[in-house]
């Protein structure tokens, strides 16, 4: 996840990504050396003090998809589904059951008795009202692309709900319904066709998961108290609450931990801060499985030679692609920017999930995953482009990591070596970024992905759908059907098949140029535990103790 979408969609349909899936299981190389700091709770309930850099876009389930912004509502929302500490397998969580009672019918049960903080009943009512709004809001920095495969939801009685699919066998619509799609709200405070104000979620106190909020001050502070009345699967809070700090500087986000003014640092540091802190006696560094990507997206409108540049030639504008396929130095930008804490990533799919490939290692480059410029020169000629080709390409520095200047100073200079690129490269903030990019305003782009759930196809569907959450204007109709393929497929041999069959597809369009996968990390006082980086990719407040 990251930042996502608009009329995109999951099978290609309306708007709109499996179940037994491979977690991602990178090697931890902190001084942790485990994805939890040791302990399981039974310490003091003081409450603790969490510093982030992730910015919030909003908190309503359906006018955000972004890592900050699923931060919040991890902590404070229900899911239908979740999974317990330390594990990426969904079971129910506010739901007493939940299962196929037929190819296209998803039934759930929930618990009796559920109630939101403020006391309103949390009933099927509420669960169906959270999924229509989300598809009915369908905002463009929402995640309504994840309901693509959802055709009605029915609430029968007051703990049944019954989701009726369009295409059956879904294997990941269990997933779904702990993704951000599926927070459950309360529909006596949300609207049910726009996205509500943060500051009436708050002062409705519209919450019935681990937490609620106490105070908030977005992108400053936020103060969450224990919530007494949560009914879910996972345990009650061990702290006495938590308070999550914002940085701009993730320098100071750094100081603060090694100092002892935050009890927890979670997102971003950089490479080399995390490096330091591993020699620290004063903090422990916590990593975990890593689904974290980091890429460039092309946009197929805007980019030179794009569909609606008045040279529009399509040879070219692949040509353009392939020659940076070509070109780039992953393992140099791991190595030299990350400090190995991010390996090199050829292809859509992160190595550690099944059905992953290496497509662009084969394709571009030299064949073993080395820039080649001999190729990359004999492509641009062939396409009968004169170089250097001028790319405008665009990244952001507040919202993934400081190190993102030197990642695309890596770029630029890769691209340009040979001279046959010339590379103008921009930063935005954040926030204008994500109105930026919907708007067409960068002909190619730096996104990172934070998944919402450990499957495949969370990296290929809201993609490379048609209407994807990139906005790019890709659309292969041979990918699409692909795409509703693998999601439907319930032989896992066929399925990984299908799913490597996408990726060489889009390998062979350059959608976009995968770089990088990474780990979670998170840097913690040496009197803190409880902190669990697991293949369920959410950072929950409510293990972390003292």
């Amino acid at each position: 996840m990251t930042l996502h979408t608009s009329g995109r969609g999951r099978f290609g349909l309306v708007i709109g990504a499996a179940l037994g899936a491979s977690a991602l299981l990178l090697a931890g190389c902190s001084g942790g050396g485990d994805n939890a700091s040791s302990g399981d709770g039974g310490g003091s309930t003081d409450p603790l003090i969490v510093g982030t850099t992730d910015k919030i876009t909003s908190i309503d389930p359906a006018g955000s998809y972004d890592n900050g912004s699923f931060a919040v509502m991890t902590q404070v929302y229900p899911f239908l589904m979740s999974s317990q500490y330390g594990t990426s397998e969904v079971t129910p969580d506010i739901a007493e059951s939940a299962d196929f009672t037929s190819p296209t019918e998803y039934t759930v049960k929930l618990k009796s008795g559920l109630k939101f903080a403020n006391g309103h009943d949390l009933t099927s009512s509420d669960v169906k009202f959270s999924f229509d709004r989300q598809v009915a809001i369908n905002d463009p920095n929402g995640p309504a692309s994840l309901l693509g495969n959802l055709d009605s939801v029915a609430a029968p009685d007051d703990t049944t709900v019954v989701f009726t699919l369009k295409n059956g066998n879904d294997q990941v619509w269990p997933q779904i319904l702990s993704s951000p799609a599926a927070p459950i709200v309360d529909e006596e405070v949300f609207s049910a066709d726009a996205v509500t104000p943060d500051d009436t979620i708050v002062e409705g106190k519209a919450f019935a998961g681990q937490y609620m909020i106490d105070s908030y001050k977005v992108n400053e502070l936020i103060s969450y108290k224990v919530n007494d009345t949560y009914q879910g699967s996972l345990p009650k809070a061990a702290n006495g609450g938590i308070s999550a700090k914002y940085y701009a500087d993730s320098s100071n986000l750094k100081l603060d931990v090694q100092s002892g003014a935050i009890d927890v640092a979670y997102r971003s540091l950089s490479a080399t801060d995390v490096a330091d802190l591993q020699k620290d006696d004063a903090v422990k560094v916590i990593d975990g499985p890593g689904g974290e990507i980091r890429y460039i997206v092309f946009n197929f409108d805007t980019m030179p030679y794009g569909a609606k540049t008045p040279d529009a030639d399509p040879a070219k504008s692949l040509a353009i692609r392939q020659a940076a396929a070509d070109l780039v130095d992953r393992q140099a930008i791991a190595t030299d920017v990350y400090k190995d804490t991010y390996s090199p990533l050829y292809s859509y799919v992160p190595q550690g999930l099944a059905g992953a490939n290496e497509a662009l290692k084969d394709m571009y480059g030299d064949g073993s995953g080395m820039p080649d410029a001999a190729k990359a020169k004999a492509t641009l000629e062939a396409a009968g482009l004169s170089t250097p080709v001028t790319l405008n390409l665009q990244y952001n520095g507040d919202h993934y990591g400081p190190s993102s200047g030197d990642e695309y100073a890596a770029v630029k200079a890769q691209l340009e070596k040979d001279g046959l690129f010339t590379v103008n490269l921009a930063q935005t903030e954040w926030v204008q970024y994500t109105k930026d990019r919907k708007a067409d305003a960068y002909p190619a782009y730096q996104l990172g992905w934070f998944p919402d759930y450990s499957d495949a196809d969370n990296y290929l569907t809201p993609f490379f759908s048609k209407d994807n959450f990139l906005l790019n204007h890709y659309d292969n109709a041979d990918v699409q059907k692909l795409l509703v393929d693998q999601a439907t497929q319930t032989d896992k041999t066929t399925r990984e098949q299908e799913i490597g069959e996408i990726q060489d597809k889009v390998a062979a369009d350059l959608s976009t140029l995968p770089l990088l996968q990474g780990k979670q990390v998170a840097i913690v006082g040496s009197s803190v535990d409880g902190a669990v980086l697991d293949g369920s990719f959410k950072f929950r407040y409510a293990p972390l103790h003292k």
